[in-house]
């Protein structure tokens, strides 16, 4: 019977339904998320009946058809790129992008990654670092001794040393923007890399070719709407227990089928 394996189709695609929730409100918490959703496509139809076809000698022509579904399938996990709440750490190393922009990441592999988390540190020779020690670019170092830092909006880097009243200049950072952030591939760590799908990136200064600004001082949190996702996750519990209850159904009409053959 293909309401089985209809169902069961169903049932497969509530499952990563939930899967894309349950990371969506694990990550509530971390800076720079941004949620995903999951979206799904209707399966190839059996054509019972082709629409338009002739019904009879007279050339009488059908007006819909037969066509029976096969089930459902994911078609895709789209990331929302939507800007989550700012939120103030008063650490002078904390950056958020209010607006467009990714800060770029150089990786060990010598690939360049791209995040929304500006939560950085400095390593031992004062570079500016991401939490998992890999370097912002461009390359930014904080001098020994600094007391203190400033970061402007569009994203020059000056810090006042011991002995000097006047601020010095040690870095401009840059942003980079793509056509289509939900292309961009995921890796953890808040990390997302290039794809043929997002296009090659656009560097710029913040604050100029459509690229937004740099807050000091903030971190951008997770984009994660919690009334959202507990929603979502009640109506994919119910039609998991929907697809459920029609495998149930299939099977009692094949045992009544079986048992009236007997």
């Amino acid at each position: 019977m293909m309401a089985l394996r209809t169902a069961a189709t169903g049932m497969a695609a509530q499952d990563l339904n939930v899967d894309v929730i349950s990371n969506n409100i694990a990550n509530m918490n971390t800076v720079g998320f941004k949620k995903g959703r999951a979206e799904f496509e209707d399966l190839i139809y059996q054509n019972v009946e082709q629409a338009g076809s002739q019904s009879s000698s007279q050339g009488t022509i059908v007006p819909t058809g037969v066509q029976v579904g096969a089930g459902v399938k994911a078609g895709s996990v789209y990331t929302i790129s939507t800007q989550g709440s700012m939120t103030q750490t008063s650490n002078p190393l904390d950056m958020a992008v209010q607006g467009a922009g990714y800060f770029q990441v150089l990786l060990p592999s010598g690939e360049t990654a791209y995040t929304r988390a500006g939560n950085f540190s400095v390593n031992g020779q004062g570079q500016l670092v991401t939490a998992d020690g890999y370097q912002v670019i461009p390359q930014t170092t904080i001098p020994q001794g600094a007391t203190a830092i400033t970061i402007s909006t569009a994203g020059q880097v000056q810090v006042t040393v011991a002995g000097s009243t006047s601020p010095q200049q040690v870095g401009q950072l840059q942003l980079a923007s793509f056509f289509n952030n939900a292309g961009l591939q995921p890796l953890g760590n808040n990390l997302f890399t290039q794809t043929d799908a997002s296009g090659a990136p656009t560097v710029g200064t913040p604050g100029l070719q459509g690229l937004g600004t740099i807050l000091q001082g903030y971190t951008e949190a997770s984009n994660v709407d919690p009334v959202s996702e507990i929603t979502a996750l009640i109506v994919a519990q119910r039609a998991y227990e929907m697809n459920s209850k029609v495998i149930t159904t299939a099977d009692q009409m094949l045992q009544t089928n079986t048992q009236m053959k007997s």
